[in-house]
């Protein structure tokens, strides 16, 4: 007798599922690593442009709008925002006086930072909610995922 296909379906792991789990999986990851260091000061949009320059320094608002996927005016309000609060400074790039060099203020620096503890201290819970068979399946899924990168 022949297998059932739909019983060798669902007992067989799909690559094509297994990538759509955990792109969702990483998107609500994300999510609640960015809620975790929010508050009602700023808002998501703004939070992004702060982690971004953190990480790659001085920008221009062309260039965030575009790693943004933003058009460059809303780009510019959302700069606008964040320099009224303090988080950022403009300057005139010395190479090309038309633009404006956009770069953390030691205010932004803090709120950088503090987000980032604030994500990282929320995983460090949910981690230590598992229990040590979880937790070191967690460790070899993130090793595989590593792998994984280019």
């Amino acid at each position: 007798m022949a297998p059932n296909p739909s019983a060798a379906d669902a007992s067989a792991v799909s690559a094509q599922q297994t990538a759509l789990d955990v792109w969702a999986v990483v998107a609500r990851l994300l999510r609640q690593l960015r809620e975790a260091g929010a508050d009602a000061t700023i808002t998501p949009s703004q939070a992004s442009v702060l982690s971004r320059l953190g990480k790659g320094g001085v920008s221009t608002v062309s260039a965030l709008a575009t790693a943004e996927r933003v058009r460059p005016q809303s780009m510019a309000a959302t700069v606008d925002a964040l320099e009224d609060h303090g988080f950022v400074t403009r300057s005139p790039d010395p190479g090309d006086g038309r633009r404006q060099l956009v770069e953390l203020t030691a205010a932004g620096r803090a709120r950088v930072a503090g987000q980032r503890d604030a994500a990282a201290t929320w995983l460090e819970h949910a981690l230590e909610a598992l229990d040590e068979g979880e937790l070191r399946a967690i460790a070899t899924a993130t090793g595989l995922l590593e792998r994984m990168l280019p």
